[in-house]
């Protein structure tokens, strides 16, 4: 009892030397080609759509500005007073245009009616000491009191109230000397008589 043992033989489909470079050649062509197109539209890709507004000289420096910046400013000089619109674009605007933590809504006449009959001084103290979810001075501690009623003013008038947004103080007004009389210092030199 003798076991055969049979061998099948597999036939190759490469069948000469010449069909053996070729597979060889086009299996490094093949994916050298793939990456290099996939290479060039990764880096050139974006440059092909020039009407991209992403792609704008602007956007991409925008995008690329640092997160902070470095200011010199002059402790001593004199501090520039905003107007209301102004205010409230940078300030409020984040809570009273969308109505988030439930504030008035700028132009919502029904919810700002109960608030303009408090009146504008009212107001006012409020917003500077800070309501419900509202931080004292809209959340910027740098507003002035006569900043934080223009604001209010603002807000109110666009409401439907008739508020007049509040002037500057004079320096003077604001910080009366201690002993209640002018400072003689600050008050021009009479000329000496001839």
């Amino acid at each position: 009892m003798s076991e055969e043992i049979h061998v099948e033989e597999h036939s190759s489909p490469i069948k000469t030397p010449t069909q053996l470079i070729v597979v060889v050649v086009l299996s490094f062509v093949i994916p050298i080609t793939l990456i290099s197109m996939i290479a060039y539209l990764a880096v050139r890709g974006g440059h092909m759509a020039t009407d991209n507004p992403a792609m704008s000289d602007e956007a991409v420096a925008k995008r690329l500005r640092p997160v902070g910046a470095v200011e010199v400013a002059d402790p001593n000089a004199p501090k520039v007073s905003r107007g209301g619109k102004e205010i409230v674009d940078t300030v409020c605007a984040a809570c009273h245009t969308t109505g988030a933590l439930n504030a008035p809504k700028m132009g919502d006449r029904a919810a700002w009616a109960k608030l303009i009959k408090e009146g504008h001084a009212a107001l006012t103290r409020e917003a500077i000491k800070g309501v419900r979810q509202m931080p004292p001075r809209g959340g910027n501690p740098d507003l002035s009191d006569t900043e934080v009623g223009r604001a209010v003013a603002y807000m109110a008038n666009q409401a439907g109230a008739n508020f007049k947004e509040p002037e500057d103080k004079p320096a003077a007004a604001a910080k009366p000397a201690a002993d209640g009389k002018a400072d003689k210092a600050a008050a021009p030199a009479k000329p000496a008589a001839k």
